[in-house]
């Protein structure tokens, strides 16, 4: 019995950057469907060593790799990362509805690399098709070997990834280590390894805990721009590391008080605390498994306290929350879903 042909074919991935088994898997979503649509996650992340290239850098290179035919029948689904498979699910299933119509028959295709892959049984309703995977093609490696050279052997070393990237994804890189945010996303990866090169002779991975302080008053939150690596410059809550002697209560108003000097009296931050939160997921920062437990105050409708940036921040100040949609992707590792769970910035 013949399968029937999708009329839409979906491949999920974060292509960062785009290499030759992103490559093989939309040359077989192009053969078994008329429209694929390519939904490219962590879409409004900041730059980091990890996510180097925003969306609209990520959907160039696709396009480059593709001829005049292909590229009228690729779309591209930007989607961010919502931390909650659930509702990042129902994200990409609307938002491939309202490119290709409600009606659609839709393929899945992908691979089953490893828990990652698990997403793959999420859609229900959608045909998966799981595809080999190319082997040597690996994102993570193509970035490595990018920042350990860096611009100035530039040459040799995209001579190395030839077997690995279409030609199209080594000219476009040629041209963007020359940018000048190349510098310091590969000073934030040295120093990221430097750090988890401290772990190397453990027994066991590292697990980490922190606490973060989600604090709202007067329809603003406080937030501080990081002072050093991972993140120097970007946005985030006040937080850290719990201290062996405290409770994540008792970290998270040190921090707090550390990185602000929010100073109120702890019968009011008692009173103002609504919800404790607990932020797990495996990729949620660059560090390695960090988990944070959140903690969300609701001063009310108060006078704005002062504060003053000290510790670890660069800066503090009371933003508006109506402006934080504008700022997703100013925001440090999972830090603005951390404010979008407790404030719902943006849509279900």
């Amino acid at each position: 019995m013949t399968t029937p042909t999708p009329d839409v074919a979906v491949y999920v991935g974060r292509f960062q950057p785009f290499h030759l088994g992103h490559l093989a898997l939309l040359k077989h979503a192009l053969e078994i469907a008329p429209t694929v649509v390519l939904v490219i996650g962590s879409a409004w992340q900041a730059r980091t060593p990890k996510n180097p290239l925003t969306w609209q850098e990520r959907a160039e290179v696709v396009r480059l790799a593709l001829n005049a035919e292909e590229r009228e029948r690729v779309k591209f689904l930007p989607m961010r990362d919502h931390y909650d498979e659930a509702r990042w699910v129902q994200a990409v299933q609307r938002g491939v509805a309202d490119l290709c119509g409600d009606g659609a028959s839709v393929a899945l295709v992908g691979h089953y690399k490893d828990a990652t892959s698990e997403y793959l049984r999420s859609f229900q309703g959608w045909t998966v098709i799981s595809v080999e995977r190319v082997p040597g093609a690996d994102g993570t490696g193509l970035r490595d070997a990018l920042y350990a050279e860096g611009a100035h052997n530039i040459e040799a070393t995209l001579a190395a990834l030839v077997g690995q990237a279409p030609p199209s994804t080594l000219d476009f890189l040629r041209a963007w280590v020359r940018l000048p945010h190349f510098d310091a996303l590969r000073e934030e990866w040295r120093l990221l390894r430097e750090e988890k090169a401290k772990w190397a002779g453990s027994p066991y991975a590292p697990v980490f805990v922190t606490v973060d302080a989600v604090v709202r008053c007067a329809n603003h939150v406080l937030l501080i721009q990081r002072g050093k690596a991972p993140g120097k410059g970007l946005y985030a809550v006040p937080g850290g590391f719990i201290e062996q002697r405290e409770t994540v209560y008792q970290s998270c108003l040190r921090e707090l008080k550390e990185e602000t000097h929010l100073t109120l009296l702890d019968l009011t931050m008692r009173s103002s605390l609504v919800d404790v939160a607990v932020f797990d997921h495996p990729d949620r920062s660059q560090r390695g498994r960090v988990i944070t437990h959140a903690h969300y105050f609701d001063l009310g409708e108060r006078e704005l306290p002062e504060v003053q940036a000290d510790d670890d921040a660069q800066s503090v100040e009371w933003v508006p929350i109506a402006r934080l949609a504008t700022m997703e992707d100013r925001f440090h590792d999972d830090h603005f879903h951390m404010l979008d769970h407790f404030l719902d910035l943006t849509e279900t």
